[in-house]
């Protein structure tokens, strides 16, 4: 759906204690975290209208928002399978 929230709570919020767990304790998982977040703020802020880049960044911005989700979540599944 066009505008819709991609925040890592809204995506998965069966890993919510999780990623507080992760945030606090990995690094790496925050510094991705914060970078998803980042990302994810400024596509929001696009598909609302109030920033109008070209399209090409728009879904490039996309594709970077996709693989730190991926990363993200490879992170909240290595975890969980402890």
């Amino acid at each position: 759906m066009f505008g819709e929230k991609h925040d890592l709570l809204h995506e998965f919020p069966q890993h919510k204690e999780l990623i507080h767990q992760l945030k606090m304790n990995n690094a790496r998982f925050a510094r991705l975290f914060d970078d998803y977040h980042d990302i994810e703020h400024e596509v929001h802020r696009i598909e609302q209208g109030v920033e109008t880049p070209s399209d090409e960044y728009l879904e490039l911005q996309k594709k970077k928002r996709l693989h730190l989700k991926d990363e993200l979540l490879a992170i909240i599944k290595g975890s969980t399978a402890r």
